[in-house]
């Protein structure tokens, strides 16, 4: 017996819902200290414990409340989404010079962005520092497919074997983190390039924004680095119908090989548990968008819809260009 949609789904989204059980949901915070900015009251992220205990947080700059279970990087009134940045930077650098988490070897060079309310851009951070704190961050999923007599066809990428997270995993078409500053459909074009070989005109031809999906991903061993970090995720979502002369190639050492398969197919890797996690939610979202997934062959239907659309407990931001 294969994995359910609702498995795969509760895989990704595995941070417990207020809903459920408030008390639950109460003592499963305990386990966490919120993320905080002196001057914005909204919490931005939950650190685990077990990470606020090995940080070395400068005093001069962080106030640790472990009664109250908060981490405030603090700075005086008005200070710059800049300088806010770069006092982050000197705590992650000192981590990095300490050794003192694993995550951190898997150093990126690529900046994620911190939002508060309303929007207002706090401060950003090296990309694979961004689960230790817990924060929002942003990126772009891909399904490419080709549509014939026989019915839809799905181009699958294998992840390199030799990749620091989910190696040997199946994975969308394109996918990529959003850096800050970086819009959802200019990334998609360049990701689309680097991970696969396609043509800039042929995506911006013919790419379709179809909404997003969101969750509070809990990572495990095979993300890489620590464990039971907190992951929240908006992921943008595109479809891309190709012609079938245009054919995805791995264009760098993130992909192992690209292959056509058909709706079936893609059915029994998803069930088979093959896909990264945030992948098969893409992969289902395609399915409930494309009828294949449907309220009558789907006794869960209702939870998976809402379970991929989560609303977050954090200050997000909107992208529309301005």
């Amino acid at each position: 017996m294969g994995k359910s949609y609702l498995e795969l789904v509760h895989e990704c989204d595995k941070f417990p819902y207020y809903e459920d059980s408030p008390a639950f949901y109460a003592a499963h915070l305990k386990n966490f200290h919120a993320f905080k900015v002196s001057g914005c009251d909204a919490v931005l992220g939950y650190i685990l414990n077990s990470v606020v205990e090995k940080f070395y947080w400068p005093e001069d700059c962080w106030t640790v409340d472990s009664t109250n279970q908060t981490v405030t990087l603090v700075t005086p009134p008005g200070a710059t989404a800049d300088q806010r940045s770069q006092l982050v930077a000197k705590t992650l650098r000192e981590a990095v010079k300490r050794g003192t988490f694993d995550l951190l070897k898997g150093w990126r060079n690529e900046l994620y962005p911190v939002y508060g309310p309303g929007g207002e851009f706090l401060l950003e951070m090296e990309r694979s520092a961004s689960p230790l704190f817990g924060i929002v961050s942003y990126g772009i999923h891909c399904t490419c497919y080709v549509e014939d007599e026989n019915g839809l066809h799905i181009w699958v990428p294998r992840r390199s074997r030799t990749k620091q997270t989910y190696p040997g995993m199946l994975d969308n078409t394109v996918a990529g983190g959003m850096s800050t500053k970086e819009k959802p459909f200019e990334c998609l074009v360049r990701e689309a390039m680097e991970e696969a070989s396609l043509p800039k005109d042929v995506v911006r031809k013919n790419a379709r924004s179809v909404g997003c999906v969101t969750y509070v991903y809990v990572r495990e061993a095979r993300a890489g680095g620590e464990t039971d970090l907190l992951q929240p995720e908006v992921e943008y979502v595109y479809d891309v119908k190709l012609s079938a002369d245009v054919v995805p190639k791995p264009c760098d050492s993130e992909v192992e090989e690209f292959n056509l398969y058909t709706i079936d197919e893609t059915k029994k890797a998803l069930a088979n548990g093959e896909f990264k996690p945030n992948c098969a939610v893409v992969l289902i979202d395609f399915f409930v968008r494309h009828g294949i997934l449907t309220p009558e062959n789907e006794p869960d239907y209702l939870e998976i819809v809402a379970r991929i659309h989560r609303r977050l407990e954090y200050p997000t931001v909107s992208h529309a260009t301005r």
